[in-house]
């Protein structure tokens, strides 16, 4: 072979397998996947009732990462150019955000999982679940807890007690938010669970919710994080917290804590899986979110944290004595309310802006 056969042979060959280790690494990235969520608890549930059933059944590696919420990381990596996360487990409030500037990609209703029952998931899914963006996956509430040997003569019973230091003195845990606070404050001030937003659209209504939490201000230890409540409880800082329910089945169920939930006035919500526009493996995504917000899988989640299932087929599969500890169990839905996105997208940043001012008392 001459020389320029030679050097043709070698680069040729070099080339082929260049373009061989291109498409291999290709082919990998793809069988990646990249899903954020809040960490915790959470993200401990989310891996074994998701995470690794989809890795299982689809050969895809699930590489989880935790984010504290909000758009900023999501607006950063879409102005960049450079989308790393393919799913994340956001809120209603973010995702609605997040969608009309958009934010996200769309999931149509026809690429999700039917209900256990064959229904179509838009008659399976609880009422506003489904947005173009975000798909429900579980039912979290924000509620209150007490320590039952705080209150050995019976404790707290509704979301009035939680402001009543006279009848059930002690500090109180409170999430440095105005989220939850606001709506509790006018429901413990009389105000009924359908009328509560239409209150809070109102500056009379505003000065009377914080009126409600001057009464507890002197009292209250601020919470930021959700590991902290259960926290809280356990070293006696406080006799009664606020708190994600998740937090406090993990505390009573798995660690025998003698803490109470109290349900009257709990604020539910909808956890939902949304892709940010631009995720590298969209297609998995979609899948992913098919996958993980199925009936079996939803209701398989509720074994790992109380949580409960977006969707009615779901619930149906839910073991007996799990149901009772979840916010969508009979008797303790009917006591929420479910947080409005659109409310705190109109009004978070004027009332983040007035609970701050009224923390530091200017």
């Amino acid at each position: 072979m001459n020389i320029r056969g030679f050097h043709c042979a070698y680069t040729c060959a070099a080339a082929v397998g260049l373009a061989l280790a291109l498409s291999a690494a290709k082919y990998a990235a793809a069988e990646e996947l990249t899903v954020v969520g809040f960490g915790g608890a959470l993200s401990a549930a989310e891996a074994e009732a998701f995470d690794k059933p989809f890795a299982g059944a689809t050969g895809v590696t699930v590489i989880p990462e935790v984010y504290l919420g909000g758009l900023a990381q999501v607006k950063a990596q879409i102005e960049a150019g450079k989308v790393t996360w393919d799913v994340i487990d956001s809120n209603f409030v973010d995702a609605e955000l997040a969608c009309s500037e958009g934010l996200l990609e769309e999931i149509p209703t026809s690429e999700l999982a039917p209900g256990a029952d064959g229904s179509k998931p838009e008659d399976d899914f609880f009422k506003a679940a489904l947005h173009p963006c975000a798909v429900a996956n579980y039912v979290w509430a924000n509620v209150y807890a007490y320590d039952k040997k705080a209150f050995p003569n019976g404790g707290p019973q509704t979301i009035a007690d939680l402001f009543d230091t006279e009848r059930f003195p002690g500090k109180r845990g409170l999430r440095k938010h105005p989220s939850a606070n606001l709506e509790w404050a006018v429901m413990a001030d009389g105000v009924p669970v359908d009328e509560v937003y239409d209150v809070l659209s109102t500056p009379e209504g505003v000065d009377r919710a914080f009126a409600v939490l001057d009464r507890v201000k002197d009292s209250a230890v601020w919470w930021e994080a959700g590991a902290q409540p259960p926290q809280l409880l356990a070293d006696g800082e406080v006799v009664m917290t606020t708190a994600f329910n998740g937090r406090l089945f993990n505390a009573i169920v798995k660690e025998g804590q003698p803490f109470e939930i109290v349900w009257d006035g709990q604020i539910w919500d909808y956890g939902a899986y949304v892709i940010p526009k631009g995720a590298p493996n969209r297609d998995r995504a979609v899948e992913y979110v098919r996958f993980a917000t199925s009936p079996k899988q939803l209701a398989e989640f509720t074994k790992y944290i109380s949580y409960g299932p977006a969707r009615a087929s779901a619930m149906a599969l839910v073991p007996e004595d799990l149901k009772r500890h979840l916010p969508t169990a009979k008797g303790n839905f009917e006591k929420g309310l479910q947080q409005s996105a659109i409310f705190w997208a109109d009004y978070g940043d004027h009332l983040q802006e007035r609970f701050n001012a009224w923390l530091s008392g200017s």
